[in-house]
């Protein structure tokens, strides 16, 4: 299930392109067809030849219909069809219309399509007469004189034909009384020779048919004409906003997946893994406010003892002991690729839930270059480290008790012009040393590895937890912090996600940010006496409560 959601986490993080592009691409269709007239739209028939009159067709004249038919469905398309339509029915342009070829049949369809239910009726009509008017069989193509002799001798030869078929029937009723057989011979060679004389006349007949429009394969009529539309047949603009919208949702869950591909920020545990090869001991939820610089926003775990992202710290907390197994474990230092990724509000807080297990907890501002602790927690910076490395004053007078048990804060005090040479120098590890006499766990809150501070803290203290950002910490920063790491010769205890977006929790930690039984009490002890008596909003809380569980 894990590794198919995290196919869906670029959708949840570019949900936003997601919407607005399908809430742009909708409006915009709509908008578009809002303004757009009905379409009508009328058709027209024609057929080819006389091929299905024929109650004796040969295969060929029906090849031979569906070749022309393709041919005049061509035709209809070219410019003198067009031209000759627009001179008659007076339009500058026509509107749009298809014509085609119905497949194995003699039938061509034109379809018209337009705004105006009447010129769309008038255009198909026309358009098939001009079609007409080009078949070798219609009027103006035909020769009326020599259509007037064919005629007239197709009724001449009916007439042979019929006189000459009774005079066969007649000589071959006569033969079967003849006794001499001369007689027979006459009456059959007679018989015989009217035979060949009826088959040259049907024969002639035949030709002269065919060169009629009667008979005629090359001949267009129309069979169905074109009728006024009521319905328009378009647009649907319900079905083009879907699709708009179904586009613009396509395209930009496309650019969603693609902007995730290009951004080379560490998104996944699976990314931290592979760039770093450090263990996570710590999944940290990003909390509204827990990283403003706000007076006591910072301690949030003493705040909010019961919230899940106290238990997220104190989880934090329990990893952190496991890696203290193998070698004592009192100076960490909180460091990060960059800065902005939390480390300040992290240093404060893990120290806040370390005192909270009973331990005495030093709280070490060795950021020299922007100290931000005193802002946090708001205790007055006038004097720090910076202010002991000048010999302005000792140590014991700048450790500040915050509100927070077993925990002492020392500052960043004034910002020398050299931090570097400072945290390096001996100084430095002698008052590590001495804190360490005085306290269980010195929790330093370092510079990000974008200064050379960082890398010699590293190497004189007894382990480093790299704080990384989800989706902020760019992997080449994250590589170039391994490689320094790695050179100082640092024992990193592990990786600690911050600032991970509530909702994306589960996916990135593996269980279940809320839990109903974390974030509030099940009981509140100053229950109303009304409450106590009654038992009805006991049970309406009880189901609330209940309800509230099985959601979350």
């Amino acid at each position: 299930m894990m590794e198919i959601e995290k196919y869906f986490i670029p959708l949840r993080r570019w949900w936003w392109l997601l919407l607005a592009a399908t809430l742009l691409a909708a409006i915009s269709s709509f908008l578009v067809t809002l303004g757009q007239p009905p379409i009508y739209q009328s058709r027209t028939t024609l057929l080819i030849g006389a091929t299905s009159s024929d109650p004796n067709p040969t295969s060929n004249e029906f090849v031979l219909s569906s070749q022309l038919a393709a041919y005049y469905a061509e035709i209809a398309k070219r410019e003198p069809i067009r031209n000759a339509t627009m001179e008659v029915l007076g339009l500058q342009r026509l509107p749009e219309y298809l014509t085609s070829a119905v497949p194995n049949s003699q039938f061509v369809e034109i379809v018209v399509n337009d705004t105006v239910p009447a010129r769309a009726q008038a255009v198909a009509n026309e358009l098939a007469n001009q079609l007409t008017l080009l078949a070798p069989t219609s009027e103006q193509n035909v020769d009326q004189d020599r259509q007037e002799f064919v005629t007239q001798q197709l009724n001449t030869l009916e007439v042979q034909i019929e006189e000459t078929q009774t005079a066969i029937e007649d000589l071959q009723g006569e033969l079967g009384n003849l006794v001499s057989a001369s007689q027979i011979a006459e009456t059959q060679a007679q018989i015989g020779a009217l035979q060949i004389k009826l088959t040259t006349m049907q024969t002639i007949y035949a030709n002269l048919l065919s060169s009629t429009d009667t008979g005629a394969s090359n001949s267009l009529t129309i069979i169905e004409s074109a009728v006024l539309p009521s319905r328009p047949i378009g647009p649907n603009k319900a079905l083009s906003v879907i699709l708009a919208a179904t586009v613009g949702l396509v395209l930009a869950s496309g650019a969603a997946y693609l902007l995730d591909y290009l951004d080379d920020t560490l998104k996944t545990p699976a990314d931290v893994s592979r760039v770093l090869g450090y263990p996570i001991i710590g999944h940290l939820v990003e909390i509204e406010g827990m990283d403003e610089k706000k007076e006591g926003v910072g301690v949030y775990v003493t705040e909010n003892p019961r919230s899940p992202a106290t238990e997220a710290f104190r989880a934090f907390r329990t990893n952190l002991e496991f890696t203290a197994v193998d070698a004592p474990l009192k100076t960490i230092l909180i460091t990060s690729p960059s800065a902005s990724e939390g480390k300040t509000s992290v240093s404060i807080n893990l120290a806040s839930i370390i005192a909270q297990a009973d331990h005495k907890v030093v709280l070490l501002e060795a950021d020299l270059r922007k100290p931000k602790i005193h802002e946090y927690l708001g205790l007055p910076e006038r004097y720090g480290l910076g202010d002991v490395f000048r010999g302005r004053i000792n140590l014991e007078d700048v450790a500040l008790k915050p509100n927070i048990d077993n925990v002492t804060v020392i500052t960043g005090g004034s910002i020398p012009p050299n931090p570097t040479e400072l945290v390096g120098s001996k100084m430095m590890c002698s008052i590590l040393s001495k804190l360490s006499e005085r306290a269980d766990f010195i929790i330093i809150d370092g510079p990000p590895f974008v200064v050379a501070d960082a890398l010699i803290l590293a190497s004189q203290v007894d382990g480093v937890i790299v704080i990384i950002r989800p989706g902020y910490t760019r992997e080449g920063e994250a590589r170039a912090m391994v490689e320094q790491l790695k050179r100082s010769g640092a024992r990193v205890l592990g990786v600690a996600l911050n600032r991970i977006p509530q909702k994306s929790f589960e996916s990135f930690s593996g269980y279940r940010y809320y839990s109903s039984y974390y974030s509030e009490p099940q009981w509140k002890s100053d229950q109303s006496s009304s409450e106590r008596k009654s038992p009805k909003p006991r049970i309406q809380s009880l189901i609330g409560r209940f309800i509230k569980v099985n959601r979350d």
